[in-house]
């Protein structure tokens, strides 16, 4: 799986670096840490890119999911 940010040119590069953080678990305050600014800087961040709209989106492929088998048509022809 891999995961797309729609909305990413909406966001200053802090802000994507702040939204990546969060949505891959870190808390406000590692994010603090990692980018050497207060939390409630971290949090100011993070409010204004969700009111610019981004999108996370996860991208599972087929085969992540055990889904990798032939599909037939009405006439059992594999497609």
């Amino acid at each position: 799986m891999h995961w797309e940010i729609r909305g990413l040119e909406k966001l200053s590069f802090r802000e994507r670096q702040a939204v990546m953080l969060k949505e891959s678990g870190h808390s406000v305050e590692d994010i603090a840490k990692v980018l050497g600014i207060s939390s409630s800087s971290v949090s100011t961040m993070l409010v204004r890119a969700k009111t610019k709209g981004y999108q996370i989106i996860g991208i599972i492929q087929d085969h992540e999911l055990g889904l990798n088998y032939p599909l037939e048509d009405d006439e059992g022809n594999e497609k």
